[in-house]
């Protein structure tokens, strides 16, 4: 094992109950994303900040959106349903970052403006009906599992190639790029390779046909690794303890499920 401070797995991150505690968490992560940015040569533009409000409880989300967060990810669709429709009143657009169940497609059209675990064509075919009744787009990500593991959803990486030919048959769905979950681990190597191996992904589908990988982003990093992943190309990083404070339950309790 090779352990890492930009390895954050253990660390005992913040509750916000205030604004001004939710001000002070993102200003930290800022921080580590400015330095990350910085030591990969990157322009900080180049890289979104999603925060996840999974299991967050509606008061203290509105703190957060208080404090600056617009765009808000969140795992279990019927949650993130709930939790839009009882904070319609606040300009927030929400990222489903979970797996989906392709009878759930309805819910996810109804208040989403983008879907990143996508890696069923099952899935993509539900979203598309639902989207052309809509009369409407939906931006997703495909999810890969890079790390090989049974614990977490995603294409197999050998499959991707077919499965993006695939969704050019799916009009209403937008590419916008591929997400991954890297191993759970302090090990920097076993980590970074999870995210490398997506950046290998991503550009062999630009230099195959780049008209199905769209602007070819990478959704990789959570709170503890998304340094790591930004060294090595993330556009987008997933963070919710490091903003919320650490969570009563583990990131286990939303992968397979219903499967």
């Amino acid at each position: 094992m090779k352990p890492d401070d930009r390895l954050n797995h253990d660390e005992e991150y913040l509750t916000a109950a205030t604004v001004e505690e939710f001000r002070a968490n993102l200003a930290e992560v800022e921080r580590r994303i400015a330095s990350a940015v910085e030591r990969a040569g990157r322009d900080r533009s180049a890289v979104e900040l999603l925060p996840v409000s999974k299991t967050v409880p509606q008061d203290r989300i509105r703190l957060a959106v208080a404090a600056g967060c617009r765009k808000l990810g969140e795992n279990k669709v019927q949650e993130a349903h709930r939790k839009s429709a009882e904070m319609a009143d606040l300009d927030v657009r929400w990222s489903v970052i979970g797996h989906l169940q392709s009878n759930k497609a309805r819910d996810v059209v109804a208040f989403a403006a983008e879907f990143q675990a996508l890696d069923r064509l099952k899935v993509a075919a539900a979203l598309e009906r639902r989207l052309q009744t809509e009369g409407r787009s939906l931006d997703v990500y495909v999810q890969v599992n890079t790390s090989a593991e049974d614990s977490k959803f995603g294409l197999p990486p050998e499959e991707l190639s077919a499965f993006l030919e695939e969704l050019r048959h799916y009009e209403a769905l937008h590419v916008q790029g591929l997400m991954t979950l890297a191993v759970f681990s302090s090990d920097t190597d076993r980590v970074r390779a999870c995210f490398q191996r997506l950046r290998t992904l991503r550009d062999q589908a630009v230099e195959t046909d780049p008209e199905l990988i769209g602007p070819g982003k990478l959704s990789m990093g959570m709170s503890g690794d998304f340094e790591v992943a930004i060294e090595e190309g993330s556009d987008c990083v997933r963070v919710g303890q490091a903003i919320f404070g650490r969570r009563g339950v583990p990131d286990s309790h939303y992968w397979p499920e219903d499967s």
